[in-house]
């Protein structure tokens, strides 16, 4: 008991991180530091020699772009490991960068997940964590964390509606008294968001565009309603049947139309979580609405159109990039108060 006494003691002077390991971005967070890593989750390696050339936003840059020798790889896929050597990579690197030099005492880390993982898929991001360093890992539901990150009262017995749009998965939670009531999770987000750009422009336009383009093409002109003096925005690409150079001009209208299923096939998750729940917290939904989270979130107009397709109010977070990892912090530096949010 004494030796157990001494490792908490000593347990609880490492350093204690928040990590929101997405899909499309990786985010660390540490009560020292605040907000230390926003990176996306892309790691290039040397294909040769396995060697991890970049991580992160210059990783991102070589998409597209690298010779044979070099692969850009997001080891995560649709909110979950993918490939479980380059995440270990992933995070340690990350890890590393949020503390710095000598440590005697491994880190602790908080990590949020989808709702919809499995068992096994859990115990990967475990190990992963726990290969990269980390000397314990406590997991949190990501609907759970973005209620927490929002100030909604999620241990209280009152139902709290949150939409996680993320890049692998769009996540819809009903949450009350430290749990999650009802989810609905589809593999419909950023990355299909893209990719049904992608399509779009090849069958559309004849023209071949590679994955930064099409998120780019979203951000700036992609929206779920029609939008009043949207720029038109000339896409560059190759010709589907050239070969060569081609540039296009894209209006929002046909941004919209690329988007159409996949903003529909999340609407169709929200509508199915709201047929499975008790009339008493459909009946708090009504009074509170939804709170809408995630690089999805950004999407022009789609809040309006969520909004008008449920008949609920729909607002979206302040900082919906961050909410997620700012439950996730919360929770961890108020474990006895948010004790019953871990689930694992």
């Amino acid at each position: 008991m004494l030796f157990n006494a001494i490792g908490r003691m000593l347990g609880s002077l490492g350093e204690h991180i928040a990590m929101d390991l997405g899909t499309a971005n990786t985010l660390l967070y540490t009560r020292a530091g605040g907000i230390l890593v926003n990176e996306p989750s892309v790691v290039a390696v040397d294909a040769d020699t396995g060697k991890v050339l970049a991580v992160g936003r210059s990783a991102k840059e070589f998409l597209g772009r690298t010779p044979r020798r070099i692969r850009a790889i997001r080891p995560m896929k649709d909110g979950v490991i993918a490939d479980f050597e380059i995440t270990r990579e992933m995070i340690s690197y990350f890890v590393r960068r949020v503390i710095s030099g000598f440590r005697l005492f491994r880190p602790s880390m908080v990590i949020c997940i989808p709702t919809g993982i499995t068992q096994v898929e859990k115990r990967a991001v475990i190990e992963a964590a726990t290969d990269a360093g980390a000397r314990e890992v406590l997991l949190v539901e990501e609907p759970m964390a973005a209620a927490i990150g929002a100030g909604m009262p999620v241990l209280e017995p009152q139902g709290s509606l949150v939409l996680d749009i993320g890049g692998g998965t769009a996540e819809v939670a009903v949450t009350t008294l430290s749990a999650i009531a009802h989810a609905e999770s589809v593999r419909v987000a950023g990355d299909v968001m893209d990719q049904a750009i992608l399509r779009y422009m090849r069958d559309v336009f004849r023209l071949e565009i590679g994955e930064n383009t099409a998120e780019n093409v979203k951000k700036l002109i992609g929206s779920a309603v029609p939008l009043e003096d949207a720029p038109v925005v000339e896409v560059s690409g190759k010709d589907v049947f050239t070969g060569t150079p081609k540039v296009v001009r894209v209006t929002e209208g046909h941004v919209r139309e690329a988007l159409r299923e996949p903003v529909q096939a999340i609407v169709q998750a929200v509508f199915r979580a709201l047929e499975r729940i008790p009339p008493e917290l459909a009946g708090d939904i009504y009074r509170s609405g939804m709170l809408l989270v995630g690089g999805g979130a950004l999407l022009k107009g789609l809040d309006r159109h969520i909004a008008g397709e449920t008949s609920l109010k729909v607002r979206v977070d302040d900082e919906p990039l961050t909410t997620v990892l700012r439950g996730t912090a919360r929770a961890m530096e108020n474990r006895a108060q948010f004790a019953g949010v871990f689930i694992n």
